[in-house]
């Protein structure tokens, strides 16, 4: 008989690899990007951990990547500040894992691994639209300084990742709050039999 937390553990486990894919973009793995841009015939390439040439680190300047970007707002601290904040998504990533790891014990134990697994993934929900909204903030204020500069931007896959990982996740939550409902002592009872 299969197991009221399967769907929802199918969900979370999806979210969990999209967060990854998301988490490990520019300059970690160069096809994953949130922001892709051209400058003075340059291509830019901006990820989580830096962007295209710079060292894997949290939090970078604009104004390092983009040289000629100086007095717009992408020059101002806060937008220095807010790519600190792109950590959200590994770390929305770690929460959508402890969810699959909760969804596994659901699945094969009892109903309080999908109790928990709908706890952790509602908290992994939250991360993730919080990291999106940065994301969209962040990358949207970018592409619109750049494009008004000359420059050429556009949105990369990464942030269709997070999107992505946002909506499983919210499923994963909703697929796991109905299992918690769902029989469990059938399988308890046939074990023993």
């Amino acid at each position: 008989m299969a197991s009221p937390a399967w769907p929802g553990l199918f969900f979370c486990f999806a979210a969990m690899v999209l967060l990854i894919f998301a988490s490990i973009s520019v300059p970690v793995w160069n096809k994953v990007t949130f922001l892709n841009a051209t400058w003075d015939g340059a291509e830019v390439d901006f990820g989580a951990w830096g962007y295209t040439g710079s060292q894997r680190m949290l939090g970078y300047s604009w104004t390092a990547a983009l040289p000629g970007i100086q007095n717009t707002k992408l020059s101002e601290t806060v937008f220095h500040n807010l790519t600190f904040v792109l950590v959200l998504h590994p770390i929305a990533a770690g929460l959508a894992g402890l969810a699959v790891i909760f969804g596994f014990c659901g699945a094969g134990y009892s109903r309080i691994g999908t109790i928990f697994m709908s706890l952790t993934s509602s908290l992994a929900t939250l991360v993730t639209l919080i990291a999106f909204i940065v994301d969209l903030v962040l990358f949207g204020i970018a592409r619109s300084e750049i494009r008004s500069h000359g420059g050429a931007a556009q949105y990369g896959i990464a942030n269709w990742f997070t999107v992505a990982a946002f909506v499983s996740l919210l499923l994963g939550f909703c697929a796991g709050v109905c299992g918690i409902f769902g029989s469990y002592r059938e399988r308890r009872y046939a074990a023993k039999v």
